[in-house]
């Protein structure tokens, strides 16, 4: 199941933050190409997230970064200067995305459930690494008889 909450940024709903946010398997930090107060907002954003999502391992949480509104003609923030935030702040995957005509908006989320699926086949991974057999009998070289 996908669910999708979108605060827009709005005061409104932050005190709705704690129950949003929590429980979360990926967020979309999504910026205007058009207002660079928006771009410049998306460290905030992420360590907002990170804090009220109670996420245990911001290293490896995914995140996707959308530069919106690409239908736009004026740009204030450049494909390459969006791009290098994300590779600065943990190589983030970046799309360029325009809900208004519906540019990139499917490639988006599904970006998302595929970086929600490597993080948890990492997780998988890991554990089955450190998994103990219970049925194995074990012979210690030492006895107490």
């Amino acid at each position: 199941t996908l669910q999708i909450w979108d605060t827009a940024g709005q005061e409104r709903f932050k005190s709705l933050r704690t129950p949003f946010y929590r429980g979360a398997d990926c967020c979309l930090l999504t910026f205007s190409v058009d207002d660079r107060q928006s771009f410049e907002n998306l460290s905030n954003w992420q360590k907002e997230f990170v804090c009220y999502a109670d996420v245990k391992d911001p290293e490896r949480f995914p995140f996707v970064v959308l530069g919106n509104k690409i239908d736009k003609l004026e740009r204030q923030v450049s494909t390459e200067e969006a791009q290098a935030w994300c590779m600065e702040n943990g190589n983030y995957p970046y799309l360029e995305t325009s809900a208004k005509d519906d540019t990139n908006v499917a490639v988006a989320f599904e970006e998302a459930v595929r970086q929600v699926l490597a993080v948890e086949e990492q997780l998988e991974h890991c554990m089955l690494g450190h998994t103990i057999d219970l049925h194995s009998s074990s012979k210690s070289g030492s006895s107490c008889c």
